[in-house]
């Protein structure tokens, strides 16, 4: 497996991804070609030094998962850096290979080098086997989420 930042000849790949399960699809406007709105946060995400947004690729060079990673500095935990784990996604026909696993494992030392002190995700409620996963490598449940969409 590869882990590398993406580009924009990703995205497609990327949304495809994002928009192939239950929630994505109400949500997500996956055709060819994509929304322009999707390349211009690409751009925003890809200039932020405090946003990863990665690709893992298969040794024949596809892309079978993506995810962003946002680094937070706070005051708390003495001025401390969180590391924000978002749109974690692995392509349908990979699932069940390990790649989440190793995608973690990835990320957890990436955060180690990073400095930071505590790694944060969300996963909907409605995903009740990506919440098991999260919780099988150690995740645990320590605050009430909310959100307020507009």
């Amino acid at each position: 497996m590869i882990f590398r930042r993406a580009n924009k000849e990703d995205l497609p790949a990327i949304i495809k991804m994002i928009a192939n399960d239950t929630l994505g699809k109400l949500r997500e406007q996956y055709r060819d070609p994509l929304p322009k709105a999707y390349y211009s946060a690409f751009e925003i995400i890809d200039g932020d030094k405090n946003q990863q947004l990665m690709v893992i690729e298969n040794s024949e060079g596809e892309v079978v998962a993506s995810f962003q990673l946002s680094f937070l500095q706070y005051l708390t935990y003495v001025g401390g850096i969180r590391c924000l784990v978002e749109n974690v996604h692995v392509r349908e026909d990979q699932t069940g290979k390990g790649i989440g696993k190793q995608m973690f494992q990835w990320i957890i030392e990436t955060a180690k080098k990073k400095g930071v002190h505590l790694i944060q995700l969300t996963s909907n409620k409605l995903r009740p086997r990506a919440i098991r996963f999260y919780e099988g490598i150690g995740f645990k449940a320590t605050h009430e989420g909310f959100k307020l969409h507009l």
